[in-house]
C-alpha cells in the first residue's frame, strides 16, 4: 500500500477532504479532486503539446497541453508540476509559474469516465526537447502559440476538454508570462 498513488479529494470550497488512490479516482462518478495542468514553452516562444498515450483510461491518443496530473497530499503544485515533468516527459523546466489558480472543470469521456478537478494551469519554460514515457506521451510538437490556440478554437474535438477551456482563459501573449514575472521580480 505504501506505494500506492494518492489524490487529494476536495469539498465545494475546495479545501481537501481526504485522499482517494489515483487507480480508483476516476470513473462515472469522479469526486472533486486536485490536479493541475502545465503549458512548456521553449526559448523560442514554441508550446510543447503532447499527445496522450493511446492506453490512457481517458481521452487516450488526444492532443493536450504539455502534462497533466495530481500533486500528492501535502505537496505543493508547483512541485508536482516539476515531478510529473520529470516522469513523463524526462523535461526539467526553468521558470514556472501559477497563471489560472482557480481553474476548476467537468467533462465526460466517450467512454463514460469523468475528469471533475480544480486544476491549477501553470506555464514553465525549458531549452530541452522531452524525452517522453510511452505509457504516458505517445507523440510530441513544438508548435506556436496562436496555432494551438487556433486549434481550440477551430477544432476543439481534437483536444483534450480541458486544454480547450484552459486556452479560452489563457492570454494570447502566454509564452511572456515568464519573462514578466521574472522582471516583476
Amino acid at each position: 500500500m505504501s506505494g500506492e498513488e494518492r489524490v487529494v479529494l476536495l469539498d465545494d470550497e475546495h479545501r481537501p477532504a481526504g485522499t482517494m488512490a489515483k487507480a480508483d479516482v476516476h470513473g462515472p462518478d469522479t469526486p472533486l479532486h486536485l490536479a493541475f495542468s502545465v503549458y512548456v514553452f521553449d526559448r523560442r516562444g514554441r508550446f510543447l503539446v503532447t499527445r496522450r498515450a493511446l492506453s490512457k483510461r481517458t481521452w487516450g491518443g488526444v492532443w493536450s497541453n504539455t502534462c497533466c496530473g495530481h500533486p500528492a497530499p501535502d505537496e505543493p503544485v508547483d512541485g508536482a508540476a516539476r515531478r510529473r515533468l520529470a516522469e513523463e516527459l524526462g523535461l526539467p523546466v526553468d521558470a514556472l509559474e501559477v497563471v489560472l489558480p482557480d481553474f476548476q472543470y467537468r467533462a465526460v469521456s466517450p467512454e463514460g469516465m469523468v475528469e471533475h478537478e480544480v486544476c491549477p494551469v501553470l506555464v514553465a519554460s525549458t531549452d530541452r526537447d522531452p524525452r517522453p514515457d510511452p505509457d504516458e506521451v505517445v507523440e510530441w510538437r513544438w508548435v506556436e502559440w496562436p496555432a494551438f490556440r487556433a486549434a481550440a478554437t477551430a477544432t476543439p474535438w481534437l483536444l483534450s476538454p480541458w486544454s480547450v477551456l484552459q486556452v479560452a482563459q489563457l492570454p494570447a501573449d502566454l509564452p511572456t508570462v515568464l519573462d514578466r514575472a521574472a522582471a516583476d521580480r
